[in-house]
């Protein structure tokens, strides 16, 4: 491995580490009363985010899911912003009206996140239809869970995205649960990605722990995409460690099963994989001590800020 991509794995670290860090802030913040609503947490699935955004170029668009501050992040989002936005402050993304559940910055690319079940799948067809028609050579990610597949607007857009051959990539994060409900009790399928070729569409099961796994697939589907040859469906298999969100005590799962997939963190396997290739322990904790510090940042500067707005 050459030196460029030795930094290209230490990025992916670095990104994942930093949307673990900002969830699991998240999570105390709410559970001490400084965050009020509901929260949705990204932990275990930083792996799908983090690869297929960086295969996009910064004129490229995302749209994500009520889970969506891993993508927003792994797009380019101000950390410092989200958690104003978060707090309500209107320093925030959307001046402190969008939360959590709904947060967007067009100059980075991120049409938004969605609160609705696969609300944001049509959104981004529609854009994929904009640049197609207006001759942009942009490509747009939709990202929703394995849930959204059972939803007609899912059907819909991408018997249309493959009829009028649109740059779109529908990445689904496959986690096992809809809230808490199990695949195998929604699906008679074993793959998700199968569901493509019903639609004319190429279909691609990735191991979503693995960041260079979903890396290496989303650059193939990007410059395929890219060139006009339609749109792609990426399955990634992944889990997520927390439940559906802060309310969800996860008693429809196993801890063997939780167990199993913990051992396959995808921060833990990469910092595992760098390791082998020479970096050292210290350098891997100065990249972790770099986004403790940016978390800490952030929320300081949501506090700040939420108090000025207060006033």
């Amino acid at each position: 491995m050459n030196e460029t991509e030795l930094k290209q794995f230490t990025d992916y670290l670095y990104q994942m580490l930093k949307i673990r860090r900002f969830e699991e802030r998240l999570n105390h913040l709410y559970a001490k009363g400084h965050i009020h609503g509901t929260i949705h947490l990204y932990v275990g699935q930083e792996a799908v985010a983090v690869g297929v955004c960086s295969a996009l170029e910064k004129h490229d668009c995302i749209t994500s899911t009520h889970r969506g501050h891993g993508h927003f992040i792994a797009k380019g989002g101000d950390v410092k912003r989200m958690m104003a936005e978060i707090w309500g402050s209107e320093e925030g993304y959307c001046r402190g009206t969008g939360g959590t559940q709904h947060m967007a910055d067009f100059s980075i690319g991120n049409i938004g996140s969605n609160g609705i079940t696969g609300g944001q799948i049509p959104i981004a067809t529609g854009a994929a239809l904009a640049f197609k028609m207006q001759g942009k050579a942009q490509v747009v990610a939709c990202f929703f869970g394995d849930g959204a597949t059972n939803e007609g607007v899912f059907h819909e857009s991408l018997n249309m995205a493959a009829v009028w051959g649109l740059p779109i990539i529908y990445v689904c994060e496959n986690n096992l649960y809809a809230m808490s409900t199990p695949v195998g009790v929604a699906f008679k399928i074993r793959d998700i990605a199968s569901r493509g070729a019903a639609y004319g569409i190429p279909g691609h099961v990735v191991d979503g722990m693995d960041v260079t796994e979903v890396r290496k697939a989303a650059s193939e589907a990007v410059e395929s995409v890219r060139q006009g040859k339609g749109p792609i469906l990426i399955e990634c298999k992944t889990y997520r460690f927390v439940g559906h969100s802060r309310s969800d005590n996860r008693n429809y799962r196993t801890k063997q099963e939780e167990t199993t997939w913990e051992a396959r963190d995808p921060i833990k396997l990469l910092s595992e994989k760098l390791l082998g290739l020479g970096v050292t322990s210290n350098e891997l904790e100065q990249i972790e001590n770099r986004v403790v510090k940016e978390i800490d940042e952030a929320v300081e500067f949501a506090k700040g800020r939420a108090a000025v707005t207060m006033t």
